[in-house]
């Protein structure tokens, strides 16, 4: 079995650890870091006044797996804040978009059924492109927060490695194969 690095007791399960990042919470009550005007050099969790700072050695990798350079960590971050950033923008165009479709459908005084049918169809294709976004853009601030507090890379249901090839094909996974597989069969 592959030797892992242990990550370092301050990064794990410290306070100020990001613990819901949907509302943008940490677990010393703090407001989350991961906003779309954050930078590569800022985006760390803060442990009172001082950033930790996680290498990318501290990222499990399965065996036969070379371990993480600091360049394939910045190249996935990278990737995620830049499409962090894309979904932030789509989110908002989505719900302008919905409240334009909501206000059209509201006013359908005299339409036939077509045309009511034909609105609440787009009124329900523009609230399911926006709850994907939204949920997409979760996981890309969970993946985040991942890397910067140093379980970027360990499964979230076993804790084994989830496999830098796959991360680097999917930057959002948050389960090995295995896990993913019984999760899917379920």
């Amino acid at each position: 079995m592959a030797e892992r690095r242990q990550v370092p007791a301050r990064a794990r399960g410290r306070a100020g650890a990001v613990t819901d990042v949907r509302r943008g919470e940490t677990d010393a009550g703090g407001p989350e870091l991961l906003t779309s005007g954050t930078s590569v050099e800022t985006l760390a969790v803060v442990t009172g006044s001082e950033p930790v700072r996680v290498t990318a050695a501290d990222f499990a990798v399965r065996e036969q797996e070379s371990p993480w350079t600091e360049q394939e960590v910045q190249a996935v971050r990278t990737e995620l804040l830049v499409d962090m950033q894309r979904l932030e923008q789509d989110v908002v165009l989505l719900e302008t978009g919905l409240a334009d479709v909501t206000r059209h459908s509201l006013d359908g005084a005299g339409d036939d059924h077509a045309d009511t049918g034909s609105k609440a169809y787009d009124r329900e294709q523009e609230l399911g492109f926006l709850t994907t976004t939204r949920a997409t853009l979760f996981q890309t601030r969970h993946a985040l927060g991942r890397i910067e507090d140093g379980t970027y890379g360990d499964c979230e249901l076993c804790g084994r490695p989830i496999g830098k090839l796959r991360l680097q094909a999917f930057p959002r996974a948050v389960l090995c194969v295995a896990c993913k597989q019984r999760q899917e069969r379920r």
